[in-house]
């Protein structure tokens, strides 16, 4: 399968780095100090003082979903206007100039300070002071990103600003469990480190069955994941029915794999799953078809996602289409992909060249079928 399953063990690491981090900056640290070049909005705040809280929120102009969580965070200092001083920090500039004359432009709708990073001079973006303490030591690659201090000078909360709401509102209310809340950053560093051996390992495994074709070693250690880390035992599984459906698995085993996923919640309602488990086996980038028997498993998830979404997302509609298409029942095929066309148009997949392009695969296999049946 040209690595496809190494891929997915990737995907799944990479999402799993994304849900929890192992940081030397973590909630119940004392907050590094605010070492900014100057403040551009608002009274300048030199230090954190006790008995006050405070957001510090990284961003910058140039980042486009940092721009769309201004007006929230907008909202939230004239709501705690009493209680919560927010900072927004703007990091990673190529040019701090411009800074100022993008927040003067949003006026009344960035209504809260505003700091630049101290960069030095000749300096690069994320060279940055505040960059090099906060950022960095927390280990946050991305941005926005927005830091809680509590009135005892300490993070009190790490995360995306558009998920602040709930830790802010117990924070200022005095009811947030920190001690709590860090043991569970805690717990999840350390199943990320079992996380990360596991997929090094995992990797290694697909490398071999890629040159023996034989599952066994594979299989023994994804089982053996699901036992350890019960909270992922849904991917796991779905890595290991695409092994067992892969054309060196096992044909029966997979059906087995797959009818135990449609019966679990997070799967068997989920039309976004169930689209995926039906594209592992269509996909038209598989070397080879799949069993029969898969195709019709395929096909049965797909119409039943399409049934959850009520025919209306074209990317299940394509998956449906291509199962009809490799069961050879080219005029279902043919129907569904019409549908799926005529879906997209005006949308931003209209440009998608895959639909129209399996349109007329299915179009063409249509008319030679009907040239070959015979003439009454």
């Amino acid at each position: 399968m040209k690595n496809k399953l190494v891929i997915a063990v990737a995907i799944m690491a990479v999402a799993f780095t994304q849900w929890s981090h192992a940081q030397e900056l973590n909630l119940g640290s004392k907050a590094p100090k605010l070492a900014v070049k100057s403040f551009i909005k608002g009274d300048p705040v030199e230090k954190f003082e006790k008995g006050k809280i405070y957001v510090v929120e990284f961003w910058a102009t140039w980042c486009g979903p940092c721009r769309a969580t201004i007006p929230h965070l907008t909202k939230l200092q004239k709501q705690y206007k009493k209680d919560v001083t927010f900072i927004g920090v703007a990091i990673l500039e190529e040019d701090q100039d411009e800074v100022g004359k993008f927040v003067e432009k949003m006026g009344d709708e960035m209504d809260y300070r505003v700091a630049l990073d101290l960069v030095p001079e000749d300096g690069d973006g994320d060279e940055g002071a505040m960059h090099k303490t906060w950022m960095e030591p927390a280990e946050l690659q991305g941005i926005p990103a927005a830091f809680i201090i509590n009135g005892d000078g300490v993070i009190a909360w790490i995360g995306h600003p558009g998920q602040i709401d709930d830790p802010l509102k117990k924070i200022a209310g005095g009811t947030w469990d920190l001690v709590a809340e860090a043991k569970k950053i805690r717990e999840a560093a350390a199943d990320k480190k079992k996380m990360e051996a596991l997929f090094t390992k995992l990797r290694g495994l697909f490398g071999e069955f890629e040159k023996t074709s034989d599952p066994t070693d594979i299989l023994k250690e994804l089982d053996q994941a699901i036992t350890e880390l019960p909270d992922r035992a849904t991917q796991f599984t779905m890595v290991k029915f695409q092994v067992l459906a892969s054309p060196k698995g096992d044909v029966d085993k997979a059906l087995v794999i797959g009818n135990q996923l449609l019966e679990l919640a997070d799967v068997g309602e989920n039309a976004e799953a169930l689209n995926s488990i039906a594209w592992m086996l269509v996909a038209p980038e598989r070397e080879k078809k799949a069993d029969p028997k898969l195709l019709k498993y395929a096909l049965k998830v797909a119409l039943k996602a399409d049934n959850l979404t009520k025919n209306e997302d074209p990317s299940i509609g394509d998956t449906v289409a291509k199962a009809y298409f490799d069961l050879g029942q080219l005029d279902k095929a043919v129907a569904t992909q019409e549908r799926v066309v005529e879906q997209v148009m005006g949308t931003e997949l209209e440009n998608e060249p895959g639909f129209k392009k399996r349109l007329r695969q299915y179009k063409r296999a249509l008319d030679a079928s009907k040239d070959e049946s015979p003439k009454k």
